[in-house]
């Protein structure tokens, strides 16, 4: 038998195995890999969703932790595991920008990874310390430009999505202001509560509490839409920087080559699960509305314009890894 006929007859009886596979699938318990520290919102959402999905499937869908290094430590081992169904990575924006500023991240996310589904859509709020003299945001851009640099921000780290949403912000402004990072969003949220810096764009599920007890005032919201939570609170485009919008997205994706099959059966599961009543009010009642993708065309474009948009992004504004 010639190597060409071989490699041919090889490659059937892969494709044969794996669309068996893909009919009898799933025959054995699922993981879900968070790249992320344990309790936030990627977390929170890869287990509501997991729940949901472990009924719908009849197998386990467990939820595994593997932190570190901007999420590289869990994504980079989830691109060497079998595509096979049985491993999926739970990710946030962090996913699509750490490779536009890490000079080896180890993964590439369009090309060792393929989507499943977008399961959730954060809006941010841009809060600043009640001592600063503005109560709008046409207040706080006329401030900062006549203070330019010395407007301090903080963020969960370079990169992050507050950093991001900051970047963006001031560009479109026409702003300049002071970076503050931090190891994560709890010691920043701290220090501006505490008036150490000025402002933080932060996720509206974790300034609800201080939003509504007067620790800290919110200038507007990066959505579309206005907030439930605080529905007086206007848009950041409806209070004058026209166009502006910028959320925190968290979804799954899967090793690159993993069976259409498998994917499209998990995507019209966790398009079952994020519309489950109960779910969806247990979510937005911390502010984060689940969502889906309507196809893994729709999701997989959507990962790379987040790629492409990022990495003109931090090159414009100089952003790279601490």
């Amino acid at each position: 038998m010639s190597r060409t006929i071989a490699t041919a007859v090889l490659t059937l009886l892969t494709a044969a195995s794996l669309a068996a596979a893909a009919q009898n699938y799933p025959v054995k318990p699922l993981r879900i890999i968070n790249p992320l520290a344990a309790g936030g919102n990627v977390d929170i959402v890869a287990r509501g969703v997991a729940e949901q999905l472990s009924k719908a499937l009849g197998q386990q869908v467990l939820v595994e932790n593997r932190p570190g290094a901007s999420a590289l430590i869990g994504t980079r081992y989830v691109r060497t595991q079998p595509a096979d169904g049985y491993i999926l990575l739970a990710i946030a924006n962090t996913f699509a920008r750490v490779p536009a500023i890490v000079a080896d991240p180890g993964y590439d996310p369009v090309k060792d990874f393929t989507g499943v589904s977008q399961t959730c859509d954060i809006p941010m709020v841009l809060v600043v310390n009640p001592s600063l003299p503005v109560k709008s945001l046409k207040e706080f851009i006329a401030l900062a430009k006549r203070r330019p640099g010395e407007m301090t921000y903080g963020s969960a780290g370079t990169g992050g999505t507050g950093h991001v949403a900051a970047e963006m912000f001031s560009q479109q402004a026409g702003i300049r202001m002071m970076h503050i990072p931090y190891k994560g969003n709890a010691p920043a949220m701290t220090d501006l509560v505490g008036g150490q810096i000025m402002l933080l764009f932060d996720q509206v599920s974790t300034s609800a509490g201080y939003i509504k007890s007067g620790r800290l005032r919110p200038l507007g919201v990066t959505a579309k839409t206005r907030s439930p939570l605080f529905p007086e609170v206007p848009t950041i485009d409806e209070a004058g920087l026209k166009g502006f919008e910028d959320s925190t997205f968290n979804g799954l994706m899967a090793p690159a080559g993993t069976p259409r099959e498998i994917l499209e059966r998990l995507r019209a599961e966790v398009v079952k699960a994020v519309a489950v009543p109960a779910l969806r009010e247990r979510f937005d009642k911390i502010g984060i509305p689940l969502v889906a993708s309507n196809s893994l065309e729709e999701y997989n474009a959507f990962i790379r314009r987040h790629v492409e948009e990022f990495a003109k992004l931090a090159k414009t504004a100089g952003i790279t890894a601490n």
